[in-house]
């Protein structure tokens, strides 16, 4: 029985109409036995099996895999734990030395689908604290720093900001057996322990922070916007945490301000930006180089089955020219200082990558995450291709609230270039120092510093000397549902059908 699926992405969409001979050729597609408990797994195979960027390369994801449907049910019976199902099917494979790699690093599931939801628009449960985690010495003790503070959280409102330290939750020394439960686990509340260092040397004091998690939280991914004036030059500087749709006309009255000021330079601060959505970093490249609807932004490239249902334009995005409520405020610069680190990922490397081809992006910090792949998100809404549409709520099984974020697809820029996997580097290295971590938006913050001396051809006065390089294995960034990911959420033109 043939099946027609339409693509949502987003709250918008557009289709177009295809032959009854059109569609993907999948031969017959299993179904479990009614009576087995695989509600969850059967919606995962079937989902990544039609979307997944690597489907062609996992051997239990192909189309012939199953002979019969006793053969499918066997298979989604045999691992009864859907999340360790979801991830025995994304693309990973074992070292020769026993350690386990992914090719796929980023694909991830949630149980409540409504949860991953929320987090693509910047709503979560947070106490408005951003930290990194470390290890003290050779040790498994763990010490956390902060990077900043949400505007208008429980955190600001606490004696807590950038570059305090922290050894202890409610009493007890943080290390990397218990953070995740003590930082990121089901308590709402948490006391925090703090530190001092001294000489490389990290002491707990006696001060300690109580900080509250609020639910439906939003994040302003806009930190810091501010104009400066370096020896008559008009430098804009924009402290960017995360690429959301629900603020795109805030970042664009942003860049009107920075016009108002005469702006003639950028500092594009990402540092911290794991990134979000693909269609709010075409908005901001075109707010920086122009807007030039004919220009090539990125373009898109799926599975082999997908890809061969869209047309070449449909599989490119083109510089803006609106951010569909308002004409975009550009500043048609010829280059860009850009802050990155590798905190920096997805949304915020594809900007990078996408203005290259046309101009000047001076990389000052460390190599990026490395992360060129983005995803979409898929529910158990077979009729509409498991793509999520806030319009079909009613349509989802109700008894699957599994939500998917697997990486679907890898963007591409106007010349071709895609392989950053292992990060982008830095034209400038600098790391930042945790004995000097300065103030955002601060002249004498030593990134900012840095980009200020080579724009304006001047020596900075402070020193650039890294005394604690501020290394991590863990940020509160990637503990949150929307985690790095990278989002298309632009509408694809496509009505297909499955056999």
């Amino acid at each position: 029985m043939k099946k027609y699926f339409f693509l949502f992405l987003g709250l918008s969409f557009v289709f177009l109409s295809c032959s009854d001979d059109d569609g993907i050729k999948n031969g017959p597609t299993p179904d479990p036995d009614p009576s087995a408990d695989v509600a969850a797994q059967d919606f995962m195979w079937k989902a990544m099996n039609l979307w997944y960027f690597w489907q062609a390369d996992v051997p239990d994801l192909a189309n012939d895999r199953f002979a019969t449907n006793a053969e499918y049910t066997a298979f989604l019976k045999n691992n009864s734990d859907p999340e360790n199902f979801y991830y025995s099917i994304c693309n990973r494979h074992e070292e020769i030395y026993g350690e386990e790699t992914a090719i796929d690093r980023f694909s991830f599931a949630n149980e409540d689908y409504t949860e991953l939801v929320n987090s693509l628009s910047g709503i979560s449960q947070s106490n408005g604290l951003e930290f990194r985690l470390s290890y003290i010495g050779n040790t498994n003790d763990v010490f956390g720093y902060v990077l900043y503070v949400w505007p208008d959280s429980d955190a600001s409102t606490k004696d807590i900001q950038r570059g305090d330290f922290f050894t202890r939750v409610d009493g007890i020394q943080l290390t990397g057996s218990n953070y995740i439960d003590l930082l990121f686990g089901d308590n709402s509340t948490y006391t925090l322990g703090m530190a001092t260092v001294t000489d490389n040397t990290i002491s707990d004091s006696d001060k300690e922070v109580s900080l509250s998690k609020i639910e439906n939280q939003v994040e302003n991914p806009i930190l810091v916007a501010k104009t400066l004036d370096v020896n008559g030059t008009k430098v804009a500087y924009l402290m960017y945490n995360r690429f959301l749709s629900s603020f795109n006309e805030d970042l664009n009255n942003t860049f009107a301000k920075f016009k108002t000021d005469g702006a003639t330079e950028l500092v594009l601060d990402m540092r911290y930006n794991p990134g979000g959505s693909v269609n709010t970093s075409r908005l901001l490249a075109s707010m920086i180089y122009g807007t030039n609807t004919s220009d090539v932004y990125i373009r898109q490239r799926w599975n082999a089955k997908i890809q061969a249902e869209f047309s070449d334009e449909s599989l490119t995005d083109y510089f803006a020219n609106s951010t569909g409520a308002s004409a975009i405020n550009s500043l048609n610069l010829s280059r860009i200082f850009v802050i990155a680190t590798g905190d920096s990922a997805s949304a915020s490397e594809l900007v990078m990558n996408g203005l290259d081809p046309y101009i000047d992006v001076i990389h000052i910090g460390e190599t990026t995450r490395g992360k060129n792949e983005f995803s979409i998100t898929l529910v158990d809404d077979i009729d509409n291709s498991f793509i999520y549409n806030s319009d079909r709520e009613g349509n989802i099984n109700s008894q699957n609230s599994w939500g998917l974020q697997p990486l679907v697809g890898r963007n591409e820029n106007a010349d071709g270039f895609y392989d950053y996997t292992s990060g982008l580097s830095p034209d400038i290295e600098l790391a930042e120092d945790l004995t000097n971590f300065g103030v955002l938006g601060d002249v004498n913050e030593p990134l900012l510093a840095r980009a200020i001396e080579e724009i304006s051809g001047v020596s900075a006065k402070i020193n650039f000397t890294v005394e604690m390089p501020a290394e991590s294995f863990t940020s509160s960034r990637l503990h949150t549902p929307l985690k790095d990911n990278m989002f298309l959420d632009k509408p694809l033109p496509t009505n297909f059908e499955l056999e």
